[in-house]
């Protein structure tokens, strides 16, 4: 079960939990009776996402991270691709719960997106923009396909962050480039704002997304900001994993903003608990 837990990054599941959450509060259909299996369906392919990367890194693996599952030989290959096929079978059919053709709709090519991402995308220079397309597609989840256009501002901002993230965590095992650091910490600051600017339902909905964002800018941009001043390996890989966690400030802020403050609270408690499962798992 550690094995299993290490290879589809279980404690980093955590940390998408908001990305629907913040969709369906941008489209005003809040995560009620069945389509609370929206997150659900997230967290299944996102997990799957993770398995099937380090099916396909595994020869890369071998030599850098020889104590990941598949290369340390307490998970085959053909057993982590299976466990890949059977979460992303899963995430679909949670979806087909939780919204039935309309969360298809969108939950079909957020599928089609992991694969292709783990596939093919990541070694390329087009990698960063395929995790950010993930993401941003995980955002649509929560809203459905019909109600999507209204979710697309909170997805731009999500997939803003995580291209910073993914470009700057290519850095982890010999080190990133100061101006990627910066570029990273740039898009954090935007997202920063994205989140806090526009219409709020309140005052207090804006006071509420206010707190997120300071927490997503404190704790996301002092790591990179460090990364940029040091871009070894371990400084980029604290930076990552920063990235990672600062999801969720960043998606309870947005969900906020847009009336969501119930939501907001649920996704935040998560982050203490994503927090300290990393410690025994890593998020990266």
């Amino acid at each position: 079960m550690r094995a299993l837990a290490q290879l589809v990054r279980a404690p980093a599941a955590l940390t998408v939990l908001g990305d629907t959450v913040a969709g369906a509060a941008a489209a005003g259909r809040p995560l009620r009776g069945r389509r609370l299996a929206l997150p659900l369906a997230s967290v299944a392919l996102y997990w799957s996402g993770m398995a099937l990367n380090d099916w396909a890194d595994r020869a890369v693996d071998a030599v850098e991270r020889p104590e990941r599952p598949i290369p340390s030989g307490r998970i085959s290959a053909n057993g982590a691709l299976a466990v890949a096929v059977a979460l992303t079978a899963t995430g679909l059919g949670l979806a087909a719960v939780g919204g039935g053709r309309d969360a298809l709709g969108v939950a079909v090519p957020l599928a089609g997106a992991v694969w292709a991402y783990d596939t093919l995308l990541k070694p390329s220079a087009a990698g960063p923009v395929g995790m950010a397309t993930c993401r941003a597609l995980d955002v649509l989840l929560g809203a459905g396909l019909r109600a999507g256009p209204r979710a697309l501002a909170p997805a731009a901002v999500i997939a803003g962050h995580t291209l910073g993230v993914t470009a700057l965590s290519r850095g982890e095992v010999h080190g990133a480039r100061p101006s990627t650091a910066l570029g990273a910490l740039t898009g954090t600051a935007a997202a920063t704002l994205a989140a806090v600017t526009g219409v709020a339902r309140s005052r207090w909905h804006r006071a509420a997304a206010a707190a997120g964002a300071a927490v997503y800018a404190a704790t996301v941009g002092r790591a990179q900001l460090d990364a940029a001043r040091r871009p070894d390996g371990p400084t980029a890989r604290a930076a990552t994993g920063a990235g990672i966690h600062g999801m969720v400030p960043l998606q309870a802020a947005l969900a906020a903003r847009r009336g969501s403050i119930t939501g907001a609270l649920a996704v935040v408690t998560a982050l203490p608990l994503a927090r300290r499962l990393s410690r025994k798992v890593s998020p990266t």
